[in-house]
């Protein structure tokens, strides 16, 4: 008999570079429309969804409910936005060295005319969005959950979307102030969610060990309960990027950028590290998905913001291939994605991902 799961999809901070894993939940969705329907959409189908930066904002064009509370975005929309709108979420002409390199206008405007009122509460299944908050020095998740039980940080989702994307450097910090019918007010000093966590699947196993834990679930955290599709961004092909000459005289002005990048991927694989050592060691590997490209090269592609035509339709194209690569997992003792005998291609792992998917959602329906 089919064992009910818990199922999770994580999407990693990373600029522009979320055209790829919007290409893989494109596939996803492909193959649970094969199997269920052409109404079947990825809310449908995860208890919840977690995403940083970027990656936040797929979770919300994911789960935020139409006139019709269903989606507003099917996946096969979001290759199609990225392409369209980062040249304007990031203008390649009226970048700045004074303050933030973009002002994030077009970003604020866009996701309010597509977000309108929705807030955290409302989305279509959980979501974890991190942000974190230069006052009180803390990270802060908005999450659905919370969202029901405290009015304060039930914020709208276009808030939720500019802090969790407010990196520093490249924009702005982002301010908004919640209230509850009572007259109580929390003011908000947020910046990009990948200071607290660039790769959100962590956090998100911990929310469903959390829900279970205040519902008196026995076994709060058992990863043979769970069925986590975990996506990254892309990075920098692993010997190809710094070494310790290039950056031995680097003042704090040359570290700045490269600092972000370097913690973010840190942090991503920590995650992962982490993550895959919980699942190995109870002998759940085939119930955690990973997908993540550690094969970037150039500081295009590797960047989070360079949204010219070309590079946008090379970072298509990694997508595409990336479905094609055989399976990989982290090396649990050096760190670096290796490919896996025996377990496929990429395409191949999602597929049958989807019919995974499929069976819990019926179950969870009969239930």
């Amino acid at each position: 008999m089919t064992t009910t799961l818990v199922t999770v999809l994580s999407i990693d901070g990373g600029g522009i570079r979320g055209i790829i894993p919007s290409v893989l939940l494109k596939f996803l969705e492909s193959k649970l429309q094969e199997i269920d329907g052409s109404e079947a959409r990825i809310a449908d189908y995860f208890h919840i969804i977690s995403g940083t930066s970027t990656g936040g904002l797929m979770a919300a064009m994911l789960t935020a409910p139409d006139s019709n509370n269903r989606p507003i975005f099917s996946a096969k929309d979001i290759p199609d936005f990225y392409l369209e709108e980062s040249p304007k979420i990031f203008p390649q002409d009226q970048t700045t060295l004074l303050g933030p390199k973009y002002a994030g206008e077009y970003l604020r405007t866009k996701t309010e005319t597509l977000l309108g009122d929705i807030t955290v509460k409302q989305t279509l299944t959980n979501v974890l969005i991190p942000s974190f908050d230069i006052f009180i020095l803390q990270p802060v998740l908005f999450t659905t959950d919370e969202g029901k039980v405290n009015p304060l940080l039930d914020a709208k989702l276009y808030d939720v979307c500019n802090s969790t994307s407010a990196a520093p450097t490249i924009f702005p910090a982002y301010s908004f102030t919640t209230s509850t019918d009572e007259g109580s007010t929390r003011t908000f000093n947020l910046i990009d969610g990948a200071i607290a966590a660039n790769n959100p699947t962590l956090a998100a196993i911990t929310q469903v060990s959390r829900e279970k834990y205040l519902k008196q679930i026995v076994k709060a955290v058992d990863t043979t309960q769970l069925l986590v599709l975990s996506l990254g961004c892309g990075k920098a092909e692993h010997e190809d990027k710094y070494t310790a000459d290039d950056v031995s005289k680097w003042n704090v002005l040359n570290w700045a950028r490269p600092l972000i990048e370097m913690l973010g991927a840190a942090s991503s694989d920590m995650v992962d590290i982490h993550v895959s050592t919980l699942f190995q060691s109870n002998n759940a590997t085939n119930n955690y998905l990973r997908i993540q490209d550690d094969t970037l090269v150039g500081d295009d592609l590797t960047s989070i913001d360079v949204a010219t035509p070309e590079n946008l339709q090379n970072l298509l194209e990694i997508g595409n291939n990336l479905l094609k690569k055989q399976v990989s997992r982290v090396n649990l003792q050096t760190g670096i994605y290796e490919p896996v005998e025996g377990e496929g291609t990429n395409e191949e792992a999602l597929a049958k991902l989807a019919v995974r998917l499929s069976e819990q959602r019926k179950l969870k329906q009969n239930k």
